[in-house]
């Protein structure tokens, strides 16, 4: 988990949990099955990550234990979720972190969602590079999201809040429960 907050800044700022990946997609696996995610390990033709990474397009669904993950796909931005918005924020681009969550209602405002797909999710998740088994997932780089079990509209777009700043955005909505 890595945070950008600027030390040298006299201003006060909510510090934002950023996880990352080394190089392919961030999934957000419901906390119960993390065992059943091998990662890029495992003995199988095709690894987990590699079926993470087969998911074509900003975001999608895969099968773990008896439950789904959500994969965020396209580029391996680096990821917070914003609870006031139920929005994880991708950084793109961007002169620093204060910046990108204050440009997010914009951003959400002005958003061409792409599809919508739901998500059945029992409870907190943990987001983390899908190429770590999930066993793994909670030593670091990971965050940990505290969500109401239920069914939830899950929708993603790109978004541009400010002439130098990109984000990518995938906003949870709660479907009746």
């Amino acid at each position: 988990m890595a945070s950008y907050a600027d030390p040298s800044s006299d201003e006060r700022v909510e510090q934002v949990e950023w996880a990352e990946s080394g190089g392919g997609p961030l999934i957000a696996i419901p906390e119960v099955v993390l065992p059943f995610w091998s990662g890029a390990d495992g003995d199988e033709l095709a690894s987990d990550y590699d079926r993470a990474c087969e998911v074509d397009g900003l975001i999608g669904l895969l099968p773990v234990g008896n439950t789904t993950a959500l994969v965020l796909g396209d580029e391996p931005a680096a990821t917070a979720y914003l609870p006031e918005h139920g929005t994880f924020v991708r950084w793109s681009a961007g002169e620093s972190e204060r910046e990108l969550p204050a440009g997010v209602p914009a951003a959400l405002a002005t958003a061409a969602w792409g599809r919508e797909v739901h998500w059945q999710v029992p409870g907190t998740v943990v987001l983390f590079d899908a190429a770590w088994p999930g066993s793994g997932a909670t030593r670091a780089g990971h965050l940990r999201i505290a969500l109401e079990p239920g069914r939830y509209a899950v929708r993603a777009a790109h978004g541009e809040p400010g002439p130098e700043t990109w984000i990518g955005l995938v906003q949870l909505r709660p479907l009746g429960r």
